[in-house]
Order: C-alpha cells, then sequence, then structure tokens
C-alpha cells in the first residue's frame, strides 16, 4: 500500500498546530501501511489495548492441577524464559496468558498424562519505555507512574540542538503486535501531552521522520524483549 510523502509531511506540519490535547484523547492519525518508507509498514493508529503481553520481570503463577507439585510461582526473567520443572527453560515474554498456557501443556505432553495448565499474572513488572534519536542519553527507561512523551524524553536527558522536536514520533505495538506511529510535538507549551505506554518508542529525529528507515534497520537485532513488533506481510506478520 503506497503512501504520499508529502501527504505525511503535511500531517507531521499540522501535528504541531493541533493544539494541547489530553493524554487519554489520542487522535486517530490517518497514518497509512506505509508512511514513505516501502521497508518499514506502519498499521493504521488506534487507541485500542491489545491483550496483555508477558513481559521480563512479571510474577506469574504456572499452575498444573493434575499434578500440584510441579505449580510454581515464577519471575519471568531478563531473557523472557522461565524454567520449569521436567522441561526447563520456556519463552514466556511476549506471550499472552493463553498463549503460554498451550505452550506449558505442550512441554508437559510428553511427561504428564493429561498436562492441564492454568497462568495466572500475579504481578506486573516494571514498565519501560525506549527513547531514541536525538536526545542526550539514549536507551530503555523505567516509567514511575503515568507519564507522557514529553516526560519520557526529559528522563534520557532532554533533547539535543540539533533534535527536530516539531516533527517526534510515538511507535506503538498494536493489536496483533502490528507497528503502529503517530507524530507528536514536543515543543515545550506548543506540543500536546501523549501518555505513553509500556514498550512505547519515543523517537526524536534530526531532520524528518525518514530517518526512522535507518533506526528500525540498525536496531532490528537489537530490540530488547519487549519491544519487539510485528511488520505485515502478505502471510501474516513477522516479528522483529
Amino acid at each position: 500500500m503506497s503512501f504520499d510523502r508529502r501527504l505525511f509531511l503535511t500531517l507531521m506540519g499540522s501535528a504541531a498546530l493541533a493544539g494541547c490535547g489530553a493524554a487519554s484523547s489520542v487522535r486517530r492519525d490517518p497514518i497509512a501501511h506505509d508512511p514513505g518508507f516501502p521497508e518499514i509498514e506502519f498499521a493504521n493508529w488506534t487507541d485500542a489495548e491489545p491483550e496483555y503481553l508477558l513481559y521480563p520481570g512479571d510474577e506469574i503463577e504456572i499452575a498444573t492441577p493434575t499434578a500440584s507439585e510441579l505449580t510454581r510461582t515464577l519471575r519471568v526473567g531478563p531473557d523472557g524464559r522461565v524454567a520449569l520443572p521436567l522441561v526447563g527453560q520456556v519463552m514466556a515474554a511476549d506471550r499472552t496468558l493463553a498463549e503460554l498456557e498451550s505452550d506449558v501443556s505442550t512441554a508437559y505432553a510428553s511427561q504428564l498424562r493429561r498436562p492441564a495448565v492454568e497462568v495466572t499474572l500475579r504481578q506486573a513488572g516494571p514498565i519501560r519505555v525506549w527513547v531514541d534519536g536525538e536526545v542526550r542519553t539514549p536507551g530503555v527507561y523505567e516509567m514511575v507512574g503515568d507519564i507522557d512523551a514529553t516526560q519520557a524524553v526529559i528522563m534520557a536527558g532532554g533533547v539535543l540542538p540539533t533534535a527536530r522536536s516539531a516533527q517526534a514520533a510515538l511507535i506503538r505495538r498494536g493489536p496483533g503486535g502490528v507497528r503502529m506511529i503517530r507524530p507528536i510535538d514536543l515543543r515545550p507549551r506548543r506540543g500536546e501531552a501523549v501518555a505513553v505506554r509500556r514498550g512505547d518508542i519515543v523517537f526524536v529525529p534530526r531532520s524528518t521522520l525518514g530517518e526512522l528507515a535507518a533506526f528500525f534497520t540498525q536496531v532490528r537485532s537489537a530490540l530488547p524483549i519487549g519491544f519487539s513488533y510485528a511488520i505485515g506481510g502478505g502471510n501474516g506478520f513477522a516479528s522483529f
């Protein structure tokens, strides 16, 4: 699906004139599947909450009603895995509770006659966002309470003099894991308060958001667990 680059830049310019909106009233920007970068696809923005995905640091209970001695309360490790008796390491991060139940049940199939599994989230772990681009200290930051994109950038030391603060972007994983993008204006007293969620990426370009293509190419193999996204493809989605 093609996207007119001029239309995208027009949207970026108009974002600065949109006024100050509440953090909870996110505008549904008409960002199409391909905002000018053929190698990077973005789904249309939606404010809908996707199904909860497990993250490193989450505390979960994995119960086996038919073999209660195997029930464990575990914390998802930094590598996204949990260690289970009999079967060893199982990937938990970026899985829904139902998906992890299915994975563990399959893993136990060779060990148990009736491998029923129930996974419960006991306590969510740290909530982190990634700030990159023209900021003083790019990296992954832990959120303390509810914050907006401007506050996330402040946590990263603020923008550099070379930053194009009026043409920043918020990248978020939407339903189904697809990437969504919306332009945001980070200029003091001119931008709007845009709330960030767990796993969001705030990107501040030097010139235009065309830099996003290079950004995603560079970090494709280095995205931390919990920041993986999916790109639309002809036969479904591929993680990235």
